[in-house]
C-alpha cells in the first residue's frame, strides 16, 4: 500500500502545509513554478481552504500549470474542486483569480507523469515509489498507479 493512501499528518503536514505563509506574504515566487498555492472553498462548510501542492508540468506557452492529486487517495483540495471552481492560483509571477479548471483523463494523465519522470529523475526517484508507481513505466503496475492518482489543469480566467 502506498504511503499516500492516507493523508499526510504530524511533521509531513506540517512540512507540506509550511510554504502556505510565504504565499500570503507575497514571497511565493521563490518557490518559482515547482509550487502552485491553491485557494478554494470547502465542498461542506463552504469555508476558504488552502494548500500549496507541485507542478508537474508548467506550459508557459498556453499558460496552464498541472497538479496531481494523490495524497490521501483522493485528497480534500481535489473533492472540492469537483464541487466548485478554485478561488485563486499562484504559481511563479501567475496569479490568476477564478482561474479555469480542467480534469486530466487517464491518457493525458500518463502522457504528463511519463514527461515528469524524465524531466526530474531525482524527484521521480523519490517520488513515484511512494505513488505505488513501479521503476519501469511499462509495466502493468504503472496503469493501475495512473489510476489511483488524480490530474487538474488550470488555466487563467477567460476574458
Amino acid at each position: 500500500m502506498p504511503v499516500t493512501d492516507r493523508p499526510p499528518t504530524g511533521l509531513l503536514r506540517w512540512f507540506l502545509r509550511a510554504p502556505i505563509p510565504w504565499y500570503r506574504w507575497g514571497f511565493g515566487k521563490i518557490f518559482g513554478h515547482r509550487l502552485l498555492y491553491l485557494v478554494h472553498r470547502g465542498r461542506k462548510s463552504g469555508a476558504r481552504r488552502e494548500v500549496v501542492v507541485e507542478v508537474v508540468r508548467h506550459r508557459p506557452d498556453v499558460p496552464e500549470l498541472v497538479v496531481i492529486a494523490a495524497w490521501g487517495g483522493v485528497p480534500q483540495w481535489y473533492r472540492n474542486l469537483r464541487a466548485a471552481p478554485a478561488i485563486e492560483v499562484r504559481c511563479g509571477g501567475y496569479l490568476w483569480r477564478e482561474p479555469r479548471r480542467r480534469f486530466l483523463d487517464g491518457d493525458e494523465l500518463d502522457e504528463v507523469l511519463r514527461e515528469y519522470r524524465r524531466a526530474h529523475p531525482r524527484a521521480w526517484a523519490k517520488i513515484g515509489p511512494r505513488l505505488g508507481f513501479p521503476a519501469d513505466p511499462e509495466d502493468p503496475l504503472w496503469t493501475r498507479a495512473v489510476d489511483r492518482v488524480h490530474g487538474v489543469a488550470f488555466l487563467p480566467a477567460s476574458r
